[in-house]
């Protein structure tokens, strides 16, 4: 028997999924979730702009260090624990018989928001990046083409998200095969970027104004404090370097999950700090002032200029542009990568999907959800819990709906993706922080007595990455630059702490046992 199903055993629940993935698979699924470009791409230009350059390439190195805190966290919890619920599965058993129900509760939901509000992140960046594609292959702006309106952009979304469900209402060799072609797609992808976006640009930044020029913006941002606007220009790094736990949402079906799982974490978290920095710094050092053909090394604010060739509405699109365009009179160059970035967001996307499936269908199997016989049905032919996937879509479409009327709304799913997600993490790392050792079965991967420092580190870093996300983003605060993050979380967990204060508290248990005799594992 796998060492994985046996564990699994152990903690009372017989194997469905099918258990066929290796370790690359996983690691490709893991690392496609977190992928290269997609934090960084649509958060880059405000996050240059709220503080420039130095803090934006130095806050990454700040966020990968508090990053490996978690992974390593994570990793350990991982190894004890190889179940499909993985985060919430985690809090349940890590917080005891008297507080695990309602940490498992508050764990399952925060990770189940997140986790569909990360669909939709994917969709909308997915669909900017496609808005840009298409205007760079009609024209530009200053010259036709055409700039997709609201009601278009929404049905790019509603599009990528509805080929999501189906993609993985297919096997999950679909989704893997699919996965693995993700890995090389960024792997060869961001060394393309990375090495030719520099030498094709005709000038480069100097390399004391990407490391050490810091200046605010306020008559754009309304913020003049630089603390505050520090701080903001860091949420770009904070936003990429999340994710990795869709390795242990596949644990389940992860041949050795016990020891795969984790190893799968920790390189997701490697591999993307070192190309997520070299990304950065790629793109800042091509960027090229210019303002009326003219071109200039001290102006960023063409770069946001609604009359510039990209709308100004992205950044990186209007960077690539400006250095193609510079070298060979032409575009073609912008729309390859554009087409190579947009294809992370696919790729992403279709990743998350998997994830909240998986972990709909986990809470769903506990009854932790309404009408949870239908979304815990496992699809005869396929393995793959179906109904999950398309419960996700659904509510992931609902959530863009806003896009007709408000300009604000990739700013609300990103903080309340982060949040959910992120917070998600908190609470098995900290009921692993406070646990009796005695009460802990290890894995193949333990700290020992390196948890509870491990684990305090981590824990107050998520708190200040969620807290950070609720932060007004522009000011003065209107109705068109309001962070609805904080209000759409205060009503949802407002209703679902409401429902286990009434009701919820009496019969949800947390994980329930599907194996009634574990060591003959009966069922």
């Amino acid at each position: 028997m796998d060492s994985g199903e046996k564990r699994l055993n152990e903690l009372g629940y017989k194997q469905e999924l099918r258990r066929e993935m290796t370790l690359f698979k996983t690691l490709a699924i893991s690392f496609s979730t977190m992928t290269l470009f997609t934090g960084i791409t649509p958060l880059y230009g405000s996050s240059l702009l709220y503080a420039g350059p130095a803090t934006l390439v130095w806050g990454w190195i700040v966020v990968t260090f508090f990053t490996w805190f978690v992974g390593v966290a994570m990793a350990e919890i991982c190894s004890s624990f190889p179940t499909t619920g993985s985060l919430y599965f985690w809090a349940a058993h890590l917080a005891g018989p008297r507080w695990g129900p309602f940490a498992s509760w508050c764990c399952a939901w925060l990770e189940t928001i997140g986790l569909i509000a990360g669909i939709g992140t994917q969709a909308y960046a997915g669909s900017q990046t496609l808005q840009s594609i298409i205007l760079l292959c009609t024209g530009t702006n200053k010259d036709g083409g055409y700039y997709a309106p609201r009601w278009l952009f929404l049905c790019m979304y509603i599009g990528l998200t509805v080929i999501w469900a189906v993609l993985n209402t297919f096997a999950l060799e679909v989704i893997a095969f699919i996965d693995i072609i993700s890995i090389w797609w960024q792997v060869i992808g961001g060394l393309v970027i990375v090495i030719m976006l520099p030498l094709v640009a005709l000038t480069t930044q100097s390399a004391s104004y990407v490391f050490t020029h810091f200046e605010t913006a306020s008559e754009s941002t309304g913020i003049s404090n630089v603390v505050y606007a520090a701080i903001l220009s860091v949420l770009v790094s904070q936003y990429s370097l999340y994710g990795y736990d869709a390795a242990a949402h596949l644990t389940e079906e992860t041949k050795g999950a016990d020891k795969n799982g984790p190893i799968a974490i920790l390189s997701s978290i490697g591999i993307i700090s070192v190309f997520g920095w070299a990304y950065i710094l790629a793109l800042t050092f091509s960027i090229q002032w210019q303002q009326h053909g003219v071109y200039r090394k001290s102006d960023p604010s063409y770069l946001y200029d609604p009359t510039n060739e990209t709308a100004g509405a992205f950044v990186p699109a209007q960077i690539l542009y400006d250095a193609f365009h510079g070298r060979y009179n032409n575009a073609t160059g912008a729309i390859i990568l554009l087409f190579i970035i947009w294809g992370s967001f696919f790729f992403g996307g279709l990743s998350i999907t998997t994830s909240a499936a998986r972990v709909v269908y986990a809470l769903s199997r506990d009854e932790g959800i309404p009408f949870s016989s239908i979304w815990r049905k496992v699809h005869p032919k396929h393995k793959v819990p179906s109904n999950a996937v398309w419960l996700c879509a659904v509510i992931c479409i609902l959530l863009g709906l806003p896009i007709l009327k408000v300009n604000v709304v990739f700013t609300a799913i990103t903080s309340i993706c982060t949040i959910g997600w992120v917070g998600g993490y908190a609470v098995p790392i900290f009921a692993r922080m406070v646990m009796a050792e005695k009460n802990f079965k290890p894995g193949p991967f333990y700290l020992g007595k390196a948890r509870r420092p491990v684990c305090l580190v981590a824990f107050l870093w998520i708190c200040y990455t969620c807290s950070v996300f609720l932060l007004p983003t522009l000011y003065p605060i209107t109705w068109d630059t309001f962070n609805y993050a904080p209000v759409a979380l205060g009503v949802a967990l407002g209703l679902i702490m409401l429902w286990w204060i009434l009701d919820a508290r009496r019969w949800f248990k947390g994980p329930v046992r599907n194996i009634d005799d574990i060591q003959n594992g009966k069922v």
